[in-house]
């Protein structure tokens, strides 16, 4: 891949234990292979200031006001889009991304109940709009997802720790984003075994591989 063409972006979403994280490795793996440079990535994180940010949202010791938490992620997103996403995608680089916008969409738009619209807005001018290439959203229920944490054996975080109810918002929430944008996502059933979510996560983006 050359670098006078500009790279793609793939961000990956869904609830925790989705198995996200096993799907961007893997991808990363497969797009290396077919020698397309690419780098993965976590939100929030990524770079130092939104490593910090991560660490102070995801305390289960702390009370974080929906508004203030939203805000937080916006920021982390805001370094990571300047400092690492946008020089490498610039650069023809690809990029891996294990959530993104849509994350805050589903778990401050809609679970934190403080709208689709106005967090959309928020997260605009925290990426310079910014937007993907292509999502993928793994589909799990909710408490399949819960089941999978429980067996990592982690204490879970402040976000973990919120109700069944919560969780089952964003799961139809994000069946709701994905819904109304067909174009840009793919949605993937991710309660079956890694290797057949896999194989699906990579024919999901064959369309954005280079020729040859």
């Amino acid at each position: 891949m050359t670098t006078s063409s500009r790279g793609r972006l793939i961000t990956v979403e869904g609830l925790d234990g989705s198995g996200k994280t096993t799907v961007v490795s893997g991808l990363l793996d497969a797009l290396s292979s077919r020698g397309v440079s690419a780098r993965a990535l976590r939100e929030p994180g990524g770079v130092d200031t939104s490593e910090r940010i991560r660490d102070l949202v995801k305390d289960p010791t702390l009370r974080v006001d929906p508004r203030a938490e939203a805000l937080l992620y916006a920021a982390a997103r805001a370094q990571l889009v300047d400092e690492l996403l946008e020089p490498c995608l610039a650069g023809g680089g690809w990029v891996l991304l294990d959530r993104f916008v849509d994350s805050s969409l589903a778990y401050q738009g809609v679970g934190r109940d403080l709208g689709v619209g106005a967090i959309s807005a928020v997260n605009a001018f925290a990426t310079g709009g910014l937007a993907p290439d292509r999502t993928l959203l793994l589909r799990i229920a909710p408490h399949t997802g819960r089941s999978r944490q429980a067996d990592r054996g982690e204490a879970p975080d402040r976000l973990e720790q919120a109700g069944e109810p919560f969780f089952a918002a964003i799961a139809k929430a994000y069946d709701t984003l994905a819904a109304a944008d067909p174009d840009r996502w793919r949605v993937i059933d991710a309660e079956r075994a890694a290797e057949t979510v896999l194989a699906e996560a990579l024919e999901a983006i064959a369309d954005l591989l280079p020729a040859g």
